[in-house]
Order: C-alpha cells, then structure tokens, then sequence
C-alpha cells in the first residue's frame, strides 16, 4: 500500500480541517481527491508530502509509519514531488529550471541535457527551452513545472488543481500528460479538484471528502439551502432562493444538502400533475463516463445527473434539449 492513514487529524485552531478514521492509497494508480473548495483536499495532498504532520494520527507510507521527530523526512520528500496551483518559475530559462533538480540531486552533467530534451517533449515545450520561464503563460507555466517535478525522479507526484488556472485547450494537454505519466513511467499519481467531470475522465479511483470527513463518492449536487415549513406543515429547502426541494426531515434553518446523482429521475415530458420535486430544465452538458452518462442540467442551479447510455439514445436527448428532473426524498440527503 502506497499511503496508509488511521485515525488521522489535523487541527487548526479548534477547527478539524480533516478528520479521517481510515484511508488507504494504493501504488500505481491515478487517484482523484475530490470536493468543494474547503473540504480538506490541499491540506490532505502536503501531509502525503510530507510537508506537513497531523495533529494526531499516523500516516503509513509503504507500510512503514511516518516519524515527524527524525531526519528521515527528508529521504520520503525526496520520493514524493509535489506540483502546486500556481508553481513559480526561477527567472532564468526553462532549460534551467529543469537543471536545478538533477543539480540538487547530483545527476550526471554530461547526461543532463538529454533528460531535459525528453522531459521537455513529454509536456510538448521543447520549443521553449530557452526562453524565459518566468514569462510564460499559464497553462505554459503548469507544464513546465510538472517537467521540472519529473526530473527530480519521483515515485510519486501529487498535483493540486492541476488545470484551475490554464485554458481548455492546456487543460486537455495537461490531462494527456498526467495519464503518461502514470501508464509511462509508473508513477503513482493523487490529485486534488473540485471538477467531477475531470476525476471521472482521470482516475481509476475518487475519494470525495466534504468539510474534512470522507464522504460517499456519489455525493454531488451540494447546495446551501434553508428549511422552511410548507403550507401543509411539511419542511421544504429553499436551494439558493430559486428551488423548491420537499425533504424527508430536518431541523428548520440553514443546511447542506448532496442530491445523488443517480437517483434523479430523467423524462421527457412531465406527469400530469407533476409528482413533487419535479424541475423543467435545459440540457447544458453531456460527458461520456464509463458506461454511463453524466448530464448537466439547468434548472435554476446546476444538476448533474447520472443516466445510461440506453436511456439517453431512446430519448434523444441532445445538449439544448428540454428535461425533466425528479428528485425523490430519498435522493436528498442533508450533511
């Protein structure tokens, strides 16, 4: 096992940032820390590089426990890279930004040019060798520094957010080269986001973590909402002070609600009457996800919505079509 934590916590103030019974990462894998902004993620990616040590808790790294009190940090973070939101250049040329690690870590001069050549053509920036790095896009930016966190040879290479700040068509690029990274070179690859689209396009597995905690993978659709009661005496949740959502239970003031995905039903037309919790929308998005679907609809705020294949071709449904939407009680769960 690549990373193993029990009963882990990290503690700011009297405020738990994480607090994690279990986890284990497996070698090997490009895994996906999702979640809302907040939710624990970059603080949870330095502990795995070991730039930070929890509060209490241990952190096991093939199979060995952590030990914060000894020098032997030091060889693990030379072991794991990890590729921040916004790398900094160093304001000399791209070609030596790539120098410096192989420096730091003795690499022979005489092969030295030949790793920055091949590092260079694997993100597609050869041509950029000699230019200056601090003045490069970006999206430019982002592939130079995951060059720059390959040649210091790691086992394992941790990317927060990798494309929050680069252009699609970078972004695609970035994704191709995250995915090389892992089939090529066999390194172990974790990085945190808040696109589902992006860790269902990505990783072979999804941790989703929401205010700290684990939390199902099929938790999505999170809104702040209130509850309020009906007419009728049922409680109800204003979601963004556009919809109207009838829940099963829950104390009256401000909540978090998930709505699972695959739980929402999908029609073309709507039942005379329409059941409860029934929203016309329009089709905004459609992304291919394994062997299903994954929809995004606009029905005043944004759902995404899990269908197959099959259902989708028998109802034509295209991106600008008109959609209903059913969220069974059961389908909101109140976090």
């Amino acid at each position: 096992m690549l990373y193993e934590l029990n009963n882990l916590k990290m503690i700011y103030g009297k405020r738990a940032v994480l607090d994690l019974p279990h986890l284990s990462v497996e070698a090997g894998r490009i895994v996906g820390l999702l979640g809302p902004n907040g939710a624990g993620k970059t603080t949870l990616l330095e502990i795995f590089a070991f730039l930070l040590g929890p509060t209490s808790g241990e952190l096991r790294f093939h199979g060995k426990k952590v030990d914060y009190e000894n020098n032997r940090l030091r060889e693990l973070r030379r072991r794991v890279v990890i590729v921040q939101q916004h790398p900094i250049m160093f304001t000399v040329t791209v070609g030596k930004n790539l120098e410096f690690p192989l420096n730091i870590r003795k690499f022979p001069k005489q092969k030295r040019e030949e790793v920055i050549d091949e590092l260079l053509d694997l993100v597609g920036m050869r041509e950029f060798k000699h230019a200056r790095a601090h003045n490069l896009s970006g999206g430019e930016t982002q592939r130079i520094a995951i060059a720059r966190a390959l040649a210091c040879q790691p086992e394992v290479i941790l990317f927060d957010e990798p494309t929050a700040s680069v252009d699609v068509e970078n972004q695609m690029t970035i994704e191709r080269i995250v995915r090389e990274i892992n089939q090529e070179k066999k390194i172990s690859v974790i990085f945190t986001t808040h696109d589902m689209n992006q860790a269902a396009r990505l990783a072979d597995e999804i941790v989703f973590l929401f205010e700290g905690r684990l939390a199902q993978s099929t938790y999505e659709n999170i809104f702040s909402g209130q509850i309020l009661p009906g007419e009728n005496g049922d409680p109800y949740c204003l979601v963004q002070n556009t919809l109207k959502l009838g829940v099963n239970k829950g104390n009256m003031g401000p909540v978090r609600i998930a709505i699972d995905p695959n739980a929402i039903q999908v029609s073309q037309t709507a039942d005379e009457p329409p059941p409860p919790n029934s929203f016309k929308g329009r089709l905004v998005q459609l992304t291919e996800e394994k062997n299903k679907v994954r929809a995004l609809v606009d029905v005043g705020v944004p759902l995404s919505v899990l269908i197959s294949k099959k259902e989708l071709e028998a109802m034509s449904l295209g991106v600008g079509s008109s959609i209903w939407l059913t969220c069974p009680p059961e389908s909101i769960e109140i976090i």
